[in-house]
């Protein structure tokens, strides 16, 4: 029998030219285990989805009843089904007033796309605001405002009438005027390497969005569902948006997005025309099932309470190491800032090497990721730094 790597190289389109090309046949808790057993500690879940950490057992649970109900039925919004109310009725509860109608999607991408729609359809502008280094996703219309020229170049032409600011950059704000659609930001960038606002930021935006009728677009994909210590990043930062996208962590390990905003903006896609977004596998029954037992355990435990303390415990026994020149964080949303890129490259394999999976970010190849499930014990933090020390000490 040809081996699963074989194929893995010669049919499964590639997306680099070196891939981790890791052979994981489990998951349980923090851990990946290979098909000879051995145990890696997933540091990066995923990309920030597994939150929950891998095989919790309500989510499983809930998986396997939903399949049993039934999976697919009609496209999305055509007929009544219970996952889907269920889900938009637990999220809606936990967020403001003005979020309160649920458009569910396959990813983060496509929620994005939907948003920018959205924005678009309900103040009837075609401009839209983005800010350099942030990432949104890889369709067209999210890469259009993946503020990187990089990851774009070969892919133009992409969507008009993006303009890009900077992060952190009051003076730039001045460039939101009334024929701006929206502004898209992350309130935590990402991609970037885990850049936090400065005070005031987000509600000056905030502020200029309310004055000139644009619509405020949070993205938080990856800050989403405990993150960074608070169910979402606005409560944190105390700013609230008009479309709230979500995604990776949502499904509790089932690919599933949204994007979220009042009745009132969200009533546009219905007519003029009609299906004014429209998807046959978002909202899928199976992956509603998985969210909503997934958040019922991260708000019915305390997972989110444990978020800065365990954050703490990683700056503390990491950012006074020589080689590290900066620790940036929200929440377990970690980057660790090292002298090049070199450096980032030789810990990774080093820490890989010691079945521990650390990540890099797209626009900061000088830090490492670290984005462990929230579910990390304060023992297990303890034995990963010291494997990460290790590492370290080598540069």
């Amino acid at each position: 029998m040809v081996s699963n790597r074989t194929l893995f190289g010669s049919l499964l389109a590639q997306t680099s030219e070196a891939p981790i090309g890791l052979e994981i046949e489990r998951a349980e808790g923090i851990y990946l285990y290979a098909p000879d057993g051995r145990r890696y500690c997933d540091l990066i879940s995923g990309i920030s989805v597994s939150n929950l950490g891998h095989g919790r057992p309500e989510v499983i649970n809930a998986i396997k009843d939903q399949a049993d109900r039934h999976m697919h039925l009609m496209v999305y919004g055509e007929y009544i089904q219970s996952p889907q109310v269920r889900l938009a009725e637990a999220l809606v509860r936990n967020l403001p007033e003005s979020l309160d109608n649920v458009y569910l999607t396959n990813s983060g991408s496509e929620a994005i796309d939907g948003a920018l729609k959205l924005a678009k359809r309900y103040t009837g502008r075609r401009e839209i605001i983005a800010f350099r280094h942030a990432y949104h996703g890889h369709t067209q219309g999210a890469l259009s405002v993946m503020g990187d020229e990089t990851w774009k170049r070969r892919f133009r032409p992409l969507l008009p009438g993006i303009t890009f600011l900077e992060f952190n950059n009051t003076e730039d704000l001045e460039k939101i005027i009334i024929q701006t659609a929206c502004v898209l930001i992350e309130p935590v960038q990402g991609e970037a390497g885990v850049i936090t606002p400065r005070e005031g930021f987000l509600e000056d935006i905030r502020r200029k969005c309310t004055e000139t009728g644009s619509l405020l677009i949070f993205d938080e994909v990856q800050t989403g569902f405990g993150r960074t210590g608070q169910l979402f990043a606005f409560q944190k930062y105390g700013v609230i948006p008009d479309v709230l996208v979500l995604a990776k962590a949502l499904g509790a390990g089932m690919p599933l997005g949204a994007f979220i905003a009042s009745r009132e903006i969200m009533a546009v896609l219905a007519n003029l025309p009609p299906l004014g977004h429209i998807t046959t596998f978002g909202g899928h029954p199976v992956s509603c099932a998985a969210a909503l037992a997934g958040l019922k355990v991260l708000l019915g435990e305390e997972i989110i309470q444990t978020v800065e303390k365990k954050s703490a415990l990683f700056r503390d026994l990491l950012s006074g190491h020589r080689a590290v020149k900066e620790f940036r964080h929200s929440g377990l949303l970690m980057a660790m800032e090292l002298e090049n890129e070199s450096a980032v490259h030789h810990v990774i394999s080093h820490c890989l090497e010691k079945d521990v999976i650390l990540d890099w970010f797209l626009f900061r190849p000088s830090a490492v990721r670290l984005a462990p499930p929230l579910v990390i014990t304060e023992n297990q933090i303890a034995e990963v730094c010291q494997v990460i020390v290790s590492a370290l000490d080598l540069l």
